[in-house]
């Protein structure tokens, strides 16, 4: 997923956050640090957010369920990924891929995914532990090769 891309599915959805979080829109855009008009703007589809009101959008709505069901993924890791395209360390515990992943390779201890929404891969240790991100499917291909030499 590009960035526009991203920015625009988030600046989408907005407006369902922020009643599903029972926000008003004056609330909303002073928490996001932008005017009233500039929400309002987006809300009805007229612009888009900018990357920083993204950033801090996901940030304040990291465990939103609306969010998690469109993305596939927290918002925060989502946004860390597009910004440097790929991470390779150990991060947070998943769920091990019930909801929204498909299984593209088994081998050894660590098994490669794919998100069936960002299409982005990621690669888990026996524990579901995220160890590798990626957009690029060879490079977690070829992360996941090295991870078992």
């Amino acid at each position: 997923m590009e960035r526009d891309q991203f920015i625009q599915l988030i600046s989408g959805k907005m407006k369902l956050v922020r009643t599903e979080q029972g926000f008003s829109q004056d609330k909303m855009a002073e928490m996001l640090g932008i005017s009233k008009k500039t929400l309002v703007q987006i809300e009805k589809g007229r612009t888009n957010a900018n990357w920083t009101t993204v950033i801090a959008f996901c940030a304040l709505f990291n465990d939103s369920e609306l969010l998690l069901s469109v993305i596939g993924d927290k918002p925060v890791y989502l946004i860390r990924l597009i910004a440097n395209n790929s991470e390779d360390a150990p991060k947070d515990k998943t769920m091990g891929g019930m909801f929204w992943w498909k299984e593209i390779k088994e081998r050894g201890n660590f098994r490669l995914q794919q998100n069936v929404i960002s299409h982005h891969y990621r690669i888990l240790d026996e524990s579901n532990y995220r160890r590798f991100s990626s957009f690029e499917k060879e490079e977690a291909m070829k992360r996941l090769d090295e991870l078992n030499s």
